[in-house]
């Protein structure tokens, strides 16, 4: 039996009640499996602790999460701990400190889910996003000057290395390849003269070794009118960590909503833990309702599962999310329904368990 270490921060606000859900269908497909087995250990780090600590993590913190695989994070954020410390000190730490520098998030309409355009089929809204997640323009770099006078002044640096811009652009023309599918570059050369000039560049270069894969370049406002407008014209897409970080959020808005929007913090060579997580907000005003949307975190789990080599399993999870919608007998109120938010995850659990087993 395959054990898989799974490091569980559910941090703030509905994390812990979305990932609870996610853990309960985790559990569920090693109970059909049999041959599955995940042990969760549970860290309670996030803006509590950083109230009660003075920090979101323990100095040691890091060094605790290398013993495990993965990291199965639920959402970060909270009234009264600014947003640039609970950001940079959990989240962005530990993309940056474990190299996970790939960023995969899936933007489709499932069957069942509320789609705001009009006129837009299933088969043209299914693409995946690839964003550049160590360094760019969440780097950190910079400085601020003259604080508080009048000739205040702020710099804030993007760092594109090339090593850094190399990798992603190399993942994302290997992806495309293995899929079958076209490659979009989303930049703003014209305006970030420096920057993108450069992105481009090393879009161009490595292009050139994949001369099967199918590309186009878009600046980055083009770019987020055809996600609107013309939707299929996308497939896989690579892009910086700023502009992914904005056109994700626009293409779960177009895909049924921040409430089925799942993101993978990855590092390919595994040299240190993936981070898995949905990547809503900690919705403070409905936490501890029991009415939260566990959706996403269920398709975190998916990602999970696909990271672990089972992507049977991680299949048929987004399968019966896609029932769930279908059906509309456990929905929460953010998508119509009275369900709760165990309520949902017990309907995921439910059906997956009516499947007919395909797995060894």
């Amino acid at each position: 039996m395959k054990v898989h270490k799974i490091a569980v921060i559910a941090g703030d606000g509905i994390g812990p009640e979305v990932i609870a859900e996610g853990v309960k269908v985790l559990e569920a497909v090693a109970r059909m499996d049999g041959d599955i087995h995940f042990e969760f250990t549970y860290f309670p780090w996030g803006c509590e602790y950083y109230l009660e600590h003075g920090t979101m993590m323990p100095d040691d913190g890091l060094e605790q999460l290398k013993k495990f695989e993965a990291v199965y994070l639920g959402a970060v954020g909270y009234p009264g701990v600014p947003d640039h410390i609970s950001l940079r000190e959990l989240l962005l730490k530990i993309r940056k400190e474990f190299d996970q520098y790939v960023n995969v998030r899936p933007i489709r309409l499932l069957q069942g889910a509320p789609c705001p355009l009009k006129d837009v089929t299933r088969d043209q809204i299914d693409m995946v996003v690839i964003r550049e997640n160590s360094e760019g323009e969440y780097s950190g770099a910079g400085d601020w000057l003259f604080k508080g006078k009048p000739e205040e002044v702020v710099l804030q640096t993007g760092v594109f290395s090339r090593k850094g811009t190399e990798r992603i652009i190399r993942y994302a023309y290997e992806l495309a390849r293995k899929m079958g599918k076209s490659l979009t570059s989303i930049s703003k050369a014209n305006a970030l003269n420096y920057s993108m000039v450069f992105w481009d560049q090393v879009f161009e270069e490595v292009g050139s070794e994949y001369p099967d894969v199918v590309t186009n370049s878009y600046l980055v406002d083009a770019a987020s009118m055809y996600f609107v407008k013309q939707p299929e014209r996308f497939q896989i897409v690579v892009t910086s960590n700023l502009f992914g970080d904005i056109i994700t959020d626009l293409g779960a808005a177009i895909a049924g909503g921040m409430g089925l929007a799942a993101g993978a913090n990855l590092n390919p060579e595994r040299i240190y833990p993936s981070m898995f997580e949905p990547i809503h907000g900690s919705a403070p005003d409905i936490a501890h309702k029991g009415i939260a949307n566990p959706l996403a975190a269920i398709w975190s789990a998916s990602q999970i599962l696909d990271f672990f080599g089972h992507g049977d399993w991680g299949a048929e999870v987004l399968d019966v999310i896609e029932q769930v919608m279908v059906d509309k007998k456990a929905l929460t109120p953010d998508m119509g329904g009275k369900a709760s938010t165990v309520d949902v995850g017990g309907e995921v659990v439910t059906l997956l368990s009516t499947l007919q087993k395909k797995h060894v």
